[in-house]
């Protein structure tokens, strides 16, 4: 068999359309191997791509207007969605079945301080009609780093990715509150890339063939079985959360059966980082994406 080599930007329940086409067995019964990793703590795995070192890369359309707004042309494309909407959490410290976006003011929320994680708030608050200026943004550091403050007491709310969320409900250390995709709404907030001379390859069409598959088989399998599949990549995570995380964003629709980023979520993008002054220029579809029929 050929081995595929994939790299994950971050590694969460929440990309899991790029890692059930390896936990699910759909890259196995196209013929294809796979190894995969997890980029270093601020390196783009976009690099990878670059040195070969791997084939398929889970990234964001914003790394494409990135390059661009630098001048530059993209030497990747990005050629299928992972997820068409946020998947952040807010969990506070106790529950809280009336929540408004209002108790954020004047609150110590642990936010998420990646580029798009943390746009993505911004634009929730501002749907929301509040001022950022009136909550405490706090910089915890990456997601391990939030995760073990707020357990140690610091921030009242902390904004995470699942199952992270899930996994401080389930051990009643905190509650989900709200979800930013369902406030934001669909966008395209991650995406699948690589160069345009590997998918021209008999590689990569045995990947499209694994990935249009797998995105079918997560809106037609129960969550259970998804999680039970995939377990073993996420050892401290309990079963049971894992399950109600993936049954979350089945829910959510974030997994929708097409794999094409549509030209609809690559405009919201647009709006999202134009609002938050991440872009001069309203980039052309065909200048980041490429349509996979």
């Amino acid at each position: 068999m050929d081995q595929i080599n994939i790299q994950f930007t971050l590694f969460s329940a929440f990309y899991s359309p790029l890692i059930s086409t390896m936990t699910g067995g759909f890259l196995k019964d196209e013929g294809l191997e796979y190894k995969w990793s997890i980029a270093q703590a601020g390196v783009s795995a976009l690099g990878q791509l670059e040195n070969g070192s791997a084939h398929v890369v889970q990234s964001a359309l914003s790394q494409g207007f990135k390059t661009l707004e630098e001048g530059k042309e993209p030497f990747c494309v990005h050629f299928a969605q992972v997820n068409e909407m946020d998947g952040f959490f807010l969990t506070g410290r106790e529950p809280c079945s009336d929540f408004s976006w209002d108790n954020l003011k004047g609150a110590d929320v642990l936010v998420h301080h990646g580029e798009q994680p943390m746009a993505m708030f911004k634009y929730a608050c501002h749907k929301e009609n509040i001022d950022i200026s009136a909550i405490n943004i706090i910089n915890a550091g990456n997601a391990s780093e939030m995760d073990i403050a707020f357990r140690n007491g610091q921030g009242m709310y902390i904004h995470q990715q699942g199952p992270a969320p899930q996994q401080l409900q389930f051990e009643g250390v905190g509650y989900i509150v709200a979800q930013l995709g369902s406030i934001i709404g669909p966008c395209g907030f991650s995406s699948l890339a690589a160069t345009s001379d590997w998918l021209e390859t008999d590689m990569a069409a045995a990947f499209l063939r694994a990935y249009k598959k797998t995105r079918l088989y997560l809106t037609e399998t129960p969550a259970s079985e998804i999680a039970a599949a995939e377990a073993e990549l996420f050892p401290s995570v309990d079963l049971e959360v894992l399950s109600n995380c993936i049954e979350t964003y089945q829910k959510l629709g974030c997994w929708t059966p097409h794999i094409n980023i549509t030209h609809s979520a690559f405009e919201s993008t647009l709006d999202i980082f134009e609002y938050n002054n991440l872009i001069k220029n309203r980039h052309s579809y065909d200048s980041v994406c490429r349509s996979i029929l």
